[in-house]
């Protein structure tokens, strides 16, 4: 092992480097892509197409941060890899509108090339005899699997090219449930193969987190300065919009957020912990995403009747987020809790009353729940 690479285990926290900040900057980008995407595309097969790229951004985003929790990202190479992985995520993100269309092998050979470019570079900073390297390999099995479904959905059209991409997600966000099992070079354990430190990985997903909801913000913005007019409902409609977007901040970030970083170091299993945090996360994040899409359908159109599609991204987009909240409290607690589960039933009552009024004051009622629920922890907590 090159142990100059690593990062140091020296029972401090380790935090997020400037190099990962960096990072994420692409996918500030790629975020406000999909949630583009997702707007033009309000049809069951756009919200297939937008969570299949979805996905693969958060896979691309979160291998890379499981990489530089073992490896120190202040070391040349390290850093050097994770800018090279920027400039492949810009491709990639720019192919996003496209991405169904005449850029589909574009998107499919910039997202292989993050992530089989990435594991290859891993394994040439491991020396052959580190335990770590079997590990590696498996990964590099498995995305080398994944990779010929994406180019094969590349070179298709269609229904035919989301088939393709739809199983090279599943490819790579189950095959960690498995231990990247293959044959011949077996199954990764994660008591003993993940070892991982506890704050990077927590703070990662919650710096993700915290880019989905700066995008939030942005689409407020920028579906204000859009606008020649601004009445009176779109002034309310992007107030509400920030209020919402600052309750899902407090039911995160109150508690839980210096809870988790917490629970995956004193975790006998932290490895475990870390891939139950990248289950959950995936799916809290992606609500934000279609909650932006909600908040800039009302600004626009604040007085427009509720559809069954308005419907649902209005009201799915923050139910999903207190599901998934619920999850990774669970895991964090271990336990759901109450005021998530009470935020759930009201949602669901909004949706079945909810086609008899606008976009705003289905809005502004779903914002009114969350805070609810923010308050609520608040108290109980």
């Amino acid at each position: 092992m090159k142990y100059e690479l690593l990062r140091v285990r020296n029972g401090k926290v380790a935090s997020v480097s400037f190099a990962e900040l960096l990072f994420d900057l692409i996918y500030v980008f790629a975020v406000t892509q999909i949630s583009h995407y997702l707007l033009n595309h309000l049809t069951v097969n756009g919200f297939v197409e937008s969570l299949v790229l979805w996905f693969a951004v958060w896979l691309a985003w979160q291998y890379t941060a499981w990489i530089t929790n073992w490896f120190d990202p202040e070391a040349r190479p390290v850093r050097l890899m994770l800018f090279v992985l920027m400039l492949l995520g810009l491709y990639v993100a720019a192919a996003i509108p496209s991405a169904f269309g005449e850029r589909g092998l574009i998107f499919a050979l910039f997202f292989v090339a993050i992530q089989v470019g990435r594991t290859c570079a891993t394994l040439f900073f491991i020396e052959s005899s580190s335990p770590l390297r079997m590990n590696f390999l498996r990964i590099l099995g498995w995305l080398c699997i994944s990779a010929a479904f994406w180019i094969a959905g590349g070179f298709n059209q269609g229904n035919a090219r989301l088939l393709f991409w739809f199983i090279a997600v599943l490819c790579e966000y189950i095959s960690p449930m498995l231990g990247y099992h293959l044959p011949f070079l077996g199954r990764s354990k994660s008591e003993t193969d993940w070892t991982i430190e506890g704050h990077h990985l927590a703070e990662r997903c919650q710096l993700f987190v915290i880019v989905a909801l700066g995008e939030t913000l942005l689409i407020t913005g920028s579906s204000l300065s859009r606008l020649a007019v601004w009445q009176p409902p779109t002034i309310i409609a992007s107030i509400v919009s920030f209020i919402g977007c600052l309750a899902m901040w407090w039911i995160y970030f109150d508690k839980t957020s210096k809870a988790a970083s917490l629970a995956i170091r004193q975790s006998s299993n932290p490895g475990k912990m870390g891939a139950y945090f990248h289950y959950v996360h995936v799916a809290l994040v992606g609500s934000i995403i279609v909650y932006a899409v909600g908040n800039e359908l009302t600004i626009a159109h604040p007085d427009e009747h509720i559809t069954r599609v308005t419907n649902a991204v209005l009201i799915f987009a923050p139910a999903l987020y207190l599901l998934s909240s619920s999850f990774f409290k669970k895991i964090v607690y271990g336990r759901f809790p109450a005021s998530h589960i009470g935020g759930l039933l009201a949602l669901l009552v909004l949706a079945v009353i909810a086609n008899i009024t606008d976009l705003l004051m289905v809005n502004t009622c779903v914002s009114v729940i969350l805070i609810y629920v923010a308050i609520w922890e608040v108290i109980t907590s």
